[in-house]
């Protein structure tokens, strides 16, 4: 299937889901706490979905059952929400994506609850700055492959981390999963070039120890094997018709965030 490439009024649509899918995230963020169930944090975030005026892209997709992925400790990714209940120093990844009018936002972060262990923080710090990173290596004309080399290089930089190699970002439009396939890895200057119009979902994935994962028997749950704790973070960003960058699921856009990259977003979608 070809990339798909969207007009600025397609994108106004997408920011408006990617803004919903930001502002859940953000008010996740705000009420996450020791003691709480998984299942509560899928009731925060289907409820402001519902009241944002979207529909959760996650909810019946290939059959999963929730709003919200929420992966806790050695769960990377795809966690079910449950009976859980947080404990004092757990690593907490939530997933988050909304539909607005067939158009997808898609975003995630990883949070530490209570007394973090410093060395669970870093990792936490160190996959998102990447996040932004990649983001950063994904401008108007470089190459898909630019992203993966910069996300792995950076978080190489940092300590000695695994970065997940069977996931990546992908790219998002009309369907929440669409070409191409973006690694978190890999050498520069491959792939497509990135053009303006073109959407993508950047969500670096490490862990404290080895890359290597297993699906547990949900089908779903994504775990480490050696049990060591990861961490993920996903923001979707669009190359918009003045060539400049914007982050469609970030509530400033990516303004900040990019800024410190030395990198100006568009002012197109705000």
């Amino acid at each position: 299937m070809a990339i798909q490439i969207k007009d600025l009024e397609q994108l106004k649509v997408m920011r408006r889901a990617g803004l919903l899918v930001g502002q859940t995230l953000q008010l996740l963020r705000e009420n996450i706490k020791v003691g709480m169930t998984t299942d509560a944090l899928d009731a925060i975030a289907s409820a402001n979905i519902k009241r944002g005026g979207g529909t959760s892209n996650f909810l019946g997709y290939h059959g999963y059952p929730k709003t919200i992925c929420v992966s806790v400790n050695n769960e990377i990714v795809h966690g079910i929400p449950g009976s859980r209940v947080l404990n004092d120093g757990d690593i907490v990844s939530i997933d988050c994506g909304a539909i607005i009018d067939g158009w997808h936002g898609d975003a995630a972060f990883s949070i530490g609850v209570g007394n973090v262990d410093p060395a669970d923080q870093k990792l936490m710090d160190v996959c998102e700055e990447s996040m932004w990173v990649g983001i950063a290596a994904g401008k108007n004309g470089a190459r898909l492959s630019d992203i993966g080399h910069s996300i792995e290089k950076y978080v190489n930089s940092q300590g000695t981390y695994g970065i997940l190699q069977e996931y990546g970002g992908h790219g998002i439009g009309t369907e929440m999963h669409q070409e191409p396939h973006v690694l978190n890895f890999g050498k520069a200057g491959n792939g497509p070039e990135i053009i303006p119009g073109m959407a993508l979902a950047i969500e670096p994935m490490i862990t404290r120890g080895s890359a290597k994962t297993k699906v547990l028997g949900d089908n779903w749950t994504v775990v480490s094997t050696d049990q060591s704790r990861g961490a993920h973070f996903e923001n979707s960003f669009v190359i918009c018709p003045d060539g400049k960058p914007f982050v469609l699921t970030s509530l400033d856009g990516g303004k900040i965030e990019l800024l410190r990259q030395g990198i100006e977003v568009s002012d197109l979608l705000i």
